[in-house]
């Protein structure tokens, strides 16, 4: 099957079956009910009540896979709101072709839909997964429409590769060595492209925005397994050599597992696992965590793991109430901080807890915590750097390959707050927290082990069996978790306080905030820019699109505007001020309003303000308090 539809996947504009009738009718006609029965799916398993006890999205995948290079991605529909028909290579070519059809189709023209999309495996894509954009407009768009990535899953690992712009040794982690998904040659001494990793987006997206203005690879990570077993969530390793991951192709045959075959083979992995920070487990509260990147990727096993980063003058670890005053004090994983500190580092908080595992089979101790820096230098260059942060990297944990015994110490718990000891406030940086478990037995491993391999007596290893020998396959794996980066921007926001005041009846709310920022972000001019404010959850609280030239510049870099009937949005007063190199203060307060919108519940709420290509957007924790819903940090 893989032999007779590689030539359609592999062509750059491909092309329907022959049988599929005149302008694909036939075939278009038989794909409806298909995509309708994945709806009713959805549907059937998708549980509403207030137990939340599983949810499930409408989505599929579009496979481009132009001259063998693949730009695969999940397409992840918020709701039941969707299109008619998914968009597939056969209809758009390109990933700029599909974001263009889910805008128009979707976004656009759809009242209620909602969608996101996943690269995968960019680690066979030819470094052609995230290729630079041509303009800011293109980066602020794709930047919305994809805000995760997977770091790893069955066929590698995408995280980094020694060699490829990183003397980090820890990224020799599960690499697939096929420059391409059905490359016949697995070679590790080949030439990678840069771009195939996703560090190196990572880092190239900091150079797209000193360009631009505007980050266009500002992803947030996660795992998967892209399994083909309808198990996503088999992840063992000790599982994996049973039942493999194409179906009766590896159940049946053990030795197939081990061979070093298309698409993976022996360098296959059991794949990985997407863990995402949310209110509840229900549609909206997901997709909105994934979208604002609160989400973090495993390698297959299970540690818990919270990442932040901001003031966070209170934040100690030992502390009971950690996560609560890491919200408090700044913002989680995926989020974006300005100079919280002003010249001075931000303060980073990581928490991690051991896979707890099962009676039968418990989880791994964790070995350490690192934090990954990434950074743009002085000279326009990209940077990055890992601390070891938490842990101990020599701490003597070994494991047994004949029996795959454990031994050693780790630790079941660790934290860190950290500040980084060469941080430049000039100079924009991401930051993710990797932690890493104790070494275990691979798959391999295990499986080679069971079928009674003897590497000492290589005459009696059987046919298909060579590779359980082969000393370039690794015999232990370190299962690990990355958290998706905070990013700092010098022109980000330093600190934020909102307020929602509720009056004692409908129409008497009152919304007021203000944001300091580290300076006035490229391409914000109210003089020439009609400015969007927006303050979000699920549904829309407050918006209001001030045209160009409304504010009143009453002195270079002072613009205010005072109108008490709110004739502007329901604005009563809205101020931005340049108070220095880095320092911009913006504050609004509305009239009394109709705020119905806003939730009593302490939840995230979006701050965002928009001009042309520039936004910025802060996404802090609001708390009930009285007769208001406040934010502050």
């Amino acid at each position: 099957m893989i032999a007779f539809l590689a030539p359609y996947f592999n062509v750059p504009a491909p092309v329907r079956f022959p049988w599929c009738g005149t302008d694909s009718a036939d075939c278009l006609a038989a794909a409806s009910p298909v995509w309708q029965d994945i709806q009713d799916a959805a549907e059937e398993f998708y549980d509403r009540t207030a137990a939340c006890t599983f949810t499930t999205f409408v989505a599929y995948e579009w496979s481009g896979q132009p001259g063998g290079n693949n730009l695969h991605r999940n397409v992840i529909f918020r709701n039941a709101v969707v299109p008619a028909m998914p968009t597939s290579y056969l209809e758009q070519a390109t990933p700029q072709g599909l974001w263009a059809t889910l805008q128009s189709q979707c976004l656009d023209e759809l009242p209620g839909c909602d969608v996101l999309t996943i690269p995968h495996n960019s680690n066979v894509s030819g470094g052609l997964m995230f290729t630079p954009v041509a303009s800011a407009a293109d980066a602020a768009f794709r930047s919305s429409i994809e805000p995760v990535v997977e770091m790893n899953q069955h066929k590698g690992d995408a995280e980094c590769r020694p060699g490829v712009q990183s003397t980090d040794e820890v990224c020799g982690f599960e690499k697939l060595n096929r420059l391409q998904l059905f490359s016949v040659v697995s070679d590790p001494n080949q030439t990678f492209p840069p771009l195939n990793y996703v560090r190196n987006v990572l880092k190239e997206g900091l150079a797209q925005e000193q360009e631009l203005g505007v980050n266009p690879f500002r992803l947030g990570l996660i795992g998967s397994t892209d399994t083909h077993n309808a198990t996503p969530g088999a992840t063992e390793e000790e599982d994996f050599g049973a039942f493999g991951h194409i179906g009766l192709r590896d159940h049946t045959n053990p030795a197939f597992m081990l061979a070093r075959v298309t698409p993976a083979g022996i360098e296959a992995t059991p794949g990985g696992l997407a863990v995402v920070w949310a209110e509840e487990n229900s549609r909206d509260a997901l997709f909105a965590a994934v979208r604002r990147r609160e989400v973090y990727g495993t390698s297959g096993s299970r540690p818990i793991l919270r990442f932040f980063g901001g003031r966070e003058a209170d934040l100690r670890c030992g502390d009971p109430d950690f996560v609560a005053t890491a919200y408090d004090g700044g913002v989680p994983m995926g989020g974006e901080i300005g100079p919280v500190r002003g010249g001075r580092s931000p303060r980073f908080g990581v928490l991690a807890f051991r896979d707890p595992g099962t009676p039968t089979a418990p989880g791994t101790p964790l070995q350490r915590i690192q934090i990954v820096k990434g950074w743009v230098d002085a000279t326009g260059q990209a940077q990055e750097a890992v601390y070891d942060v938490a842990g101990d990297a020599d701490g003597g944990a070994t494991v047994d390959t004949t029996t795959c015994t454990p031994s050693g110490t780790g630790f079941d718990s660790l934290c860190a707050v950290w500040t980084d000891p060469e941080f430049d406030a000039s100079e924009r940086a991401f930051y993710y927290a990797r932690v890493l478990e104790n070494p275990t037995c691979r798959w391999s491993t295990i499986l080679c082990n069971a079928e009674g391999i003897d590497c000492s007596n290589p005459g009696s290893v059987p046919a298909g069996y060579e590779e359980c020998c082969n000393p370039s396959v690794p015999k232990t794996i370190q299962e690990r978790a990355w958290s998706s980066p905070i990013w700092y921007r010098p022109e980000g926001v330093a600190r934020v306080r909102g307020k929602v005041r509720f009056g004692d009846r409908p129409g008497k709310d009152v919304l007021q905030l203000a944001i300091n920022l580290g300076g006035m972000p490229p391409g914000i001019d109210p003089a020439t820019q009609a400015i969007t404010i927006a303050v979000s959850d699920d549904d829309d609280i407050y918006r209001v699109t001030i045209p160009a030239g409304t504010l009143d510049e009453v002195r270079p870099g002072r613009f205010v505007w005072n109108d008490a009937a709110g004739t502007v949005g329901g604005i009563r007063s809205i101020r931005l001020e340049r108070r220095g190199p880095r320092r911009v203060a913006f504050r609004l307060r509305t009239v009394p309003l109709a705020l119905s919108a806003a939730d009593r519940i302490d939840h995230f709420v979006e701050v965002s303000l928009h001009a042309g290509t520039a936004t910025v957007t802060t996404t802090p924790l609001w708390h009930v308090g009285g007769k208001a819903l406040v934010a502050s940090n």
